[in-house]
């Protein structure tokens, strides 16, 4: 990286969209080839922008939601992982936004759980003592017009039974500390 210190950070092109699809200038990525290698090299920087490191460039990428976008593994597993195939062993918090969306947190991120997947995933959700709980209880947990009270519903995932509570969609970037949206910093120069 020496070789090229002056080498402007790209800002606008690369996007992530709510289903964890990558973007560039608002068209699909298709070819698996250049999204395994672009979340290879996913990474946050300590101003909670995500980046695509692209040998001495930094592609800064524009989140619609979050950093991450989570999916069920396969067609019959309720197992998560990420869109950039990271397995989530444990989630540590969980939360229903304003829309009806899931967010998960667990050891070294958050996101949302892609919409395609919730019905795969509603296994997962039990009373606090571990079991199955009601179409209503369910219903009004992801109720968008709920206030801010508790659920009453837990992710149970992994030996882990978390509570979900409820959160703004607008909230999500500083309660997470993520920058859904990276510019430039006066002065520094965009390519």
């Amino acid at each position: 990286m020496a070789k090229w210190p002056a080498v402007p950070n790209v800002f606008g092109w690369l996007s992530l969209d709510r289903r964890g699809t990558w973007l560039i200038k608002g068209d699909r990525i298709a070819n698996a080839g250049v999204t395994d290698f672009i979340g290879r090299n996913y990474a946050e920087d300590e101003q909670g922008r995500w980046f695509f490191q692209n040998g001495p460039q930094r592609v800064f990428v524009t989140l619609e939601y979050t950093p991450f976008v989570i999916h069920t593994a396969g067609d019959a597993s309720t197992a998560l992982e990420t869109h950039i195939g990271q397995s989530i062993a444990k989630v540590s918090g969980a939360w229903v936004d304003d829309t009806g969306s899931l967010l998960l947190r667990w050891a070294t991120g958050m996101g949302v759980l892609n919409d395609r997947d919730l019905g795969r995933v509603t296994g997962l959700f039990t009373d606090l003592h571990g079991k199955s709980i009601s179409d209503a209880l369910l219903a009004r947990a992801f109720d968008t017009d709920a206030r801010r009270h508790a659920t009453g519903v837990y992710v149970d995932y992994a030996g882990s039974r978390v509570p979900i509570g409820r959160i703004q969609t607008g909230e999500v970037p500083q309660k997470f500390g993520f920058d859904p949206a990276p510019r430039p910093a006066a002065g520094e120069p965009d390519c």
